[in-house]
């Protein structure tokens, strides 16, 4: 199982102005008590939906039905999607299958190739659909969208779905089109039914950014041999182990407190996550969604201002020692640190060879694990943040599979939940995101909402005063 080990955060190593303190878990031992009990509760009553996810009784079993039906029948599979309807997507298939997939043989990948559209990027999209064109009658197309009328995922949807048609014969472009969105209702639902595609559900009673466990995630990891029934045994671990009300053994509950004190106590409004692989890079992608869209709210459950949350960060280590830990070690004070460390990597036993052995800058490396030089970095920069002050903690994988990844992300769900609940503010609501696709919307001409497009356009108008 994955763990959490904390002394680096605490006053022992980086002092009393930047670490934890005995007196600062005392102080927030009750909160934390309360948060947790409403938190397990909400999740008990069914009012978290994620909470529920890894012992669906259908989610999964519908996955692998539908996952049999093409697996071996498509090449190439694309994911439509943006935020939660693509980064988990994204996360998992790097975290789980390896960085060359794509360019193996199909007799050795475990599946299609996978192609994740997040953005409306022309070029981007333009060179995805060049490749798959050769292959339109084996080639998949998931778009994820709980209502369908997401402008981003809409308009590739329109592309790609406009390119089937024009490629296969009569209807056959419905049956390579899987539609993943509200089971009942919505405007993608009511095309998926008209035109008879294959469909999956975004649960009604989950917001994207926690939906990865749901089928938004599952379906194309199992399209690409991802063990689902691991990843989800793995959440549900996690799940009974953070249910459980022992602040200095449960990594959630030890987690929140850590972060809460650092926001509101030391002054250390920067989260980083720093993985030290490269497989979970994409992992500390979907945190940044999920603690910015969560935790960053201008009003609180009170209704008043509080201007709240913590700034994600991404790093890698060790690509991000050599440009951003200068910043961490002797710029401001502001930052606490989340390492991602592996103990047993995929590829352990790749060694470093036997050359160079009479020149003394590099005989010290011949013979050496390339594992091995990967922990010692994480170490040195372990050692080196702790001498400037700066606190940091380490999330320990035994080693990367589908059931402690699964243990991670519902990790960071449940963690998430109890920040809101010690910052008094709703963790499930997005409402800054509202005002930006409505003015996209109008920009680009969608009726009933020109009441705003006078204040738009005087944005986009250029003052020639202003370009340097």
């Amino acid at each position: 199982m994955i763990q959490l080990y904390w002394k680096h955060a605490t006053k022992k190593v980086v002092g009393p102005e930047h670490g934890i303190t005995p007196n600062d878990l005392a102080e927030i031992e009750g909160p934390l008590a309360i948060a947790h009990e409403k938190v397990v509760a909400q999740c008990r009553s069914g009012r978290l939906g994620y909470a529920a996810l890894p012992t669906h009784p259908s989610y999964a079993a519908d996955v692998k039905t539908l996952a049999d039906r093409y697996k071996d029948n498509t090449t190439d599979m694309v994911v439509l999607g943006i935020g939660g309807s693509a980064l988990g997507n994204i996360a998992l298939q790097q975290a789980l299958n390896p960085s060359t997939y794509n360019l193996q043989t199909a007799k050795t990948r475990n599946g299609p190739r996978l192609f994740v559209l997040d953005n409306v990027d022309p070029t981007m999209i333009r060179e995805v659909l060049k490749f798959v064109s050769r292959r339109p009658a084996t080639t998949l197309i998931n778009v994820i969208s709980k209502s369908g009328e997401t402008a981003e995922t809409a308009s590739q949807f329109m592309i790609f779905r406009d390119f089937l048609k024009e490629k296969l014969r009569g209807d056959q472009y419905a049956s390579r089109i899987v539609a993943t969105t509200d089971a009942e209702k919505g405007t993608l639902h009511d095309i998926a039914v008209k035109e008879g595609y294959a469909r999956l559900i975004v649960p009604g009673d989950v917001g994207g950014r926690f939906s990865v466990l749901s089928q938004v995630g599952l379906f194309s990891a199992a399209m690409c041999g991802i063990d689902i029934d691991s990843l989800l045994a793995g959440a549900d671990a996690m799940r009974q182990r953070v249910e459980v009300m022992d602040i200095m053994q449960n990594p959630a509950t030890v987690l929140a407190a850590i972060k809460y004190i650092m926001y509101a106590k030391k002054n250390k409004p920067m989260h980083v996550m720093m993985p030290y692989s490269n497989r979970l890079s994409l992992l500390a992608d979907w945190y940044r969604q999920l603690w910015a869209e969560s935790l960053g709210k201008r009003v609180n459950r009170d209704g008043y201002e509080a201007f709240t949350g913590p700034t994600p960060i991404k790093a890698l280590g060790t690509t991000d020692q050599h440009s951003q830990v200068q910043l961490y070690r002797e710029g401001p004070n502001d930052k606490l640190t989340v390492f991602l460390e592996v103990k047993k990597h995929p590829a352990k036993q790749l060694r470093i060879p036997h050359a160079f052995e009479d020149v003394p800058g590099l005989s010290y490396l011949a013979g050496q694990r390339m594992s091995k030089l990967l922990a010692a970095e994480k170490t040195a920069t372990e050692y080196a943040m702790a001498e400037s002050n700066r606190p940091t903690v380490t999330i320990k994988f035994p080693e990367i599979n589908a059931r402690h990844v699964g243990e991670f992300l519902y990790l960071y769900e449940f963690t998430t939940s109890l920040m809101g609940e010690l910052m008094n503010i709703d963790a499930y609501d997005q409402p800054a995101v509202e005002l930006g696709k409505k003015a996209t919307f109008t920009m680009m001409g969608r009726p009933g909402y020109e009441d705003i497009l006078k204040k738009v356009r005087s944005y986009s108008r250029v003052d020639k005063k202003y370009l340097a």
